[in-house]
């Protein structure tokens, strides 16, 4: 991949063809909603752990919901000063196949805070659930264009593609089963599962070919993504479902997590950046899986607890590396 044309080279993480002395405003990537995502699944996660009475975990997700809900907010505010002053490159973003998935980052973030923050008999929720499935389909349609007619670059060809053709779906079905429409979400789900089933073979036998590029590489974590956000999905939808039905989606995510933790020496050896919180969203969507299997499945209660503590240290991690890379300047980087 890395020997192509370089006509055919991307730009995967800040724009294609933006000056280089452009404001930090133009550079700001849409990739910058994966640390929304990642911390509302997280938020999400400790929320669970505290339902099933675990009652230190009511305190964290006390304390997390105001930081969560802040970064959001201000991510939102500033992709949208980014589309009043600088549209010519919000629309390059949205013509590029991979600038173009990673913007599905946003309606999947407005998914996660309806689930997050919804209340009985409000339908605001319910407008703002599908405004955000209508932007979502908006993103996907270029990418799927682009990919169902061959048109692809194969260094463009990564687990980036899963978010608006996969994630948009998986997580739309969770929001409708979760505002209490399991028959539309449930459709969703069958659309997630059927774009992921399409598009797995070929991320996965362009992922076997070598290694990817290196300024997508931090992106890898999204490969661990779909099963467990299957399962989990699966899971808000359809409550009655028992812990061994949910083992099943566990067992299918064995596959795509030794896939990734193989391949650590390509992605280890490239600079931090906010790309790396596309292992956020997925370990935090494994820990809230593992909580409903011990919950349905009688499970021991460390294995859930495990899983959690696993996912806010890496969570933990990232965000200390983000705010190093902050107050260097270096969170939205010259090309």
């Amino acid at each position: 991949m890395d020997n192509e044309n370089p006509r055919a080279r991307l730009y995967y993480l800040f724009g294609a063809n933006s000056p280089q002395k452009s404001s930090w405003l133009e550079r700001l990537p849409a990739g910058l909603f994966a640390i929304s995502v990642g911390l509302f699944g997280l938020l999400a996660a400790w929320r669970r752990a505290a339902a099933y009475r675990w009652d230190f975990a009511a305190d964290v997700s006390a304390l997390l919901v105001w930081p969560v809900t802040a970064i959001w907010g201000a991510s939102l505010l500033l992709y949208i000063l980014k589309c009043r002053f600088y549209p010519k490159a919000v629309m390059r973003e949205y013509r590029h196949p991979v600038h173009g998935s990673l913007q599905a980052l946003i309606p999947l973030s407005i998914l996660l805070a309806v689930i997050q923050f919804k209340q009985p008999g409000q339908d605001v929720w319910l407008v703002l659930t599908l405004l955000a499935l209508g932007l979502n389909l908006i993103i996907a349609l270029p990418v799927v264009s682009v990919l169902a007619t061959g048109q692809m670059p194969s260094n463009a060809v990564t687990p980036a593609l899963y978010l608006p053709v996969v994630g948009g779906a998986l997580i739309g079905g969770m929001t409708l089963g979760a505002l209490h429409y399991p028959g539309w979400g449930a459709l969703l789900f069958g659309t997630g599962i059927s774009g992921w089933a399409l598009l797995e073979a070929r991320i996965l036998s362009t992922l076997f070919e070598g290694p990817m590029p290196e300024a997508v590489r931090p992106t890898i974590g999204v490969e661990l993504a779909p099963p467990t956000i299957a399962t989990l999905t699966a899971a808000t939808i359809w409550p009655e479902l028992p812990g061994e039905a949910l083992a099943i989606g566990l067992g299918l995510s064995i596959g795509p997590f030794v896939g990734v933790m193989v391949r650590y020496h390509w992605w280890t050896k490239v600079p931090f950046s906010i790309g790396f919180w596309s292992f956020s969203f997925p370990l935090a969507a494994l820990a809230s899986v593992m909580l409903e299997t011990v919950h349905r499945g009688g499970w021991p209660l460390w294995i859930g607890i495990l899983a959690l503590v696993l996912a806010s240290t890496v969570i933990a991690f990232l965000s200390l590396r983000t705010l190093i890379l902050l107050a260097q300047g270096r969170l939205f980087p010259n090309q």
